[in-house]
């Protein structure tokens, strides 16, 4: 780095004075250089103290290259170096939030900045609004971002609403944007459902329903996702928490249709989601589906001799019936697992009934009636009372025995490992090999599920009670996944984590310098080869210094607000 000075006359005869910080680098071969820093308005003595630190830096480097021994540089007593902000996970994050659209679809208003630092902040670190807000104060976040104006927890808890007032939009700028870059356009969505648990009873999308966190006496809410072929999220619903999966498809056909704009669309839905109701709907938008079938659909097509049992294979078969594709098979894999879990949970069984009869050896005046009650309870929580009875011995009326139906267990192996898809796509178009793979990318939804309900994205537990701020919470979630997406993309071939490459990538700080008069500009230091394979893998290039912003974020944790 040098300071650069020129003076000009204008065509009047006035004269003018520049004054900067410049740095020169290679770019191809060729020596170029680069403005860094305007210096015209600062004081000569800030200027001269910061050719000073230059010249000390530069003395000691040439010192080194002669061999002599490296010194400290010695700065004027008036120029101080601190440490600053952490910057690199942070720069890594947002440059790749650009590269998505994701910036360009929030819009640069200040509510648009702060729903880019709580994605960035949900990526980083995850946590509460307040600490979001404590960690713009360790990550160089106004830098950055450079927002306009101060901004507490409680200004994030607002910006959730923003959020979800201004979702469609986003979602539709962003949807536009990822289809300019495809050479076809994208006719093929997959969707699916969970739910996520909440703390407290005050939430208003709040309601008991099929809990798969498996949270006992949980309220929830249902979050449907829909996703482009690649998996990557196009737009994210919450529903209320009662809300069956088939009443969420309704919303998406929609938004696919009226809002995407989309045509000759194959929508693919998980095993019970896509019934009657929702068949009709895709029908009616003239869109295709590929959906998997449950076990009581498998046998009452069976009975009706459309399938048979023992064309159940390992190879993919197909039968058509009524303009209907049904693909099927039996995966070998899957017959052994289920087999493992019938044998694991039979011996658990036996392990309990044991434990109740040695209780009943022991206390004469314990009642048999418990005991069995307590082993039946038991087998019905392991879900196999089909096939499994417990009783009192022949021999001694206070020994407990079970008892294995074997005629059920039997017809319950019989479907064991099979599986059922169900399409209207025509054969012309994509044979059976291509459905079932097509189906088998509804994993890609689960993935995303699996990162943002757990501790990558910690979409759960929901500690927001509007249904303004739920709907923005969730959504700040899938905007975060998608950029964790992304870097697991780049960072695929390297060892290490998103949240491993992002930790280290923290450790990446700025350096303050500051001159007279309090007069200061960040320099980012040359990072580690580590920190430096993660950016050139992302493709992440980094500003030689960072434009300072006076934003102050303070916190009001002892205020309490409803949101």
């Amino acid at each position: 780095m040098y300071i650069a000075r020129s003076v000009w006359t204008n065509n009047v005869g006035k004269s003018y004075e520049s004054i900067w910080l410049r740095e020169s680098y290679r770019e191809n071969g060729e020596v170029k250089t680069r403005n860094l820093l305007n210096l015209k308005n600062w004081p000569n003595e800030a200027i001269n103290a910061l050719q000073a630190a230059l010249n000390a830096s530069k003395n000691a480097n040439k010192n080194s290259a002669l061999g002599n021994p490296i010194s400290k540089p010695v700065l004027p007593q008036n120029i101080s170096i601190m440490q600053g902000l952490s910057v690199g996970a942070l720069l890594t994050v947002f440059q790749i939030a650009q590269r998505l659209g994701i910036v360009q679809a929030l819009g640069s208003s200040p509510q648009a900045k702060l729903a880019m630092w709580q994605i960035c902040a949900r990526v980083l670190e995850q946590g509460s609004r307040l600490s979001a807000t404590r960690m713009a104060k360790l990550h160089a976040a106004a830098s950055v971002l450079q927002f306009e104006k101060n901004f507490s927890e409680n200004d994030l808890y607002d910006n959730l609403a923003w959020l979800n007032q201004k979702q469609a939009k986003i979602e539709d700028k962003l949807f536009i944007l990822r289809q300019r870059h495809k050479d076809v356009p994208t006719n093929l969505f997959l969707y699916d459902v969970t739910s996520s648990y909440l703390e407290g009873e005050q939430n208003e999308l709040a309601h008991f329903g099929y809990n798969r966190d498996k949270k006992k006496g949980k309220l929830q809410i249902v979050v449907g996702l829909l996703c482009d072929n690649y998996g990557v999220p196009v737009s994210i619903e919450v529903f209320e928490g009662n809300t069956q999966d088939p009443q969420t498809v309704l919303s998406q056909i929609k938004k696919l249709s009226e809002r995407f704009g989309c045509e000759k669309v194959t929508f693919v839905g998980d095993r019970g989601m896509l019934k009657s109701a929702s068949l009709s709907d895709l029908e009616e938008a003239k869109f295709a589906y590929i959906t998997a079938i449950t076990r009581p659909q498998i046998e009452t097509l069976i009975e009706a001799g459309v399938l048979q049992t023992g064309l159940f294979d390992q190879n993919l078969c197909e039968v058509e019936n009524e303009g209907i594709r049904y693909i099927f098979r039996r995966n070998p894999v899957r017959v052994e697992e289920i087999e493992k879990t019938r044998f694991s949970k039979l011996e658990c069984v036996k392990k309990f009934l044991e434990q109740q009869n040695a209780y009943l050896a022991e206390h004469l005046r314990a009642q048999v009636k418990t005991a069995i009650s307590k082993v039946w309870t038991k087998i019905e929580q392991l879900n196999i009372e089909q096939w499994l009875s417990v009783s009192v011995t022949h021999e001694n009326p206070r020994r407990l025995q079970i008892t294995v139906d074997e005629e059920k267990l039997s017809e319950l192996k019989r479907l064991d490992g099979c599986y059922v898809l169900k399409t209207d796509v025509s054969k012309k178009l994509s044979d059976k090999e291509e459905i079932h793979d097509r189906y088998k990318d509804l994993s890609m939804v689960e993935r995303a599920f699996r990162t943002c309900k757990t501790v990558s994205l910690e979409l759960r537990p929901l500690h927001v009670r509007l249904s303004s701020s739920t709907r923005g919470h969730v959504f700040v979630v899938m905007l975060a996944y998608m950029i964790i997406q992304e870097l697991n993309r780049l960072w695929g071939e390297m060892d290490v984590t998103v949240e491993e490459g992002l930790s280290h990538l923290s450790t990446l700080v700025e350096t303050q310098v500051i001159l007279p008069d309090g007069i200061s500009f960040s320099r980012i230091p040359e990072p580690t080869e580590q920190n430096k394979a993660l950016l050139e893998a992302a493709g992440i290039k980094l500003p030689t210094f960072l434009k300072s912003n006076e934003t102050v974020v303070r916190t009001y944790s002892h205020k309490k607000k409803t949101s």
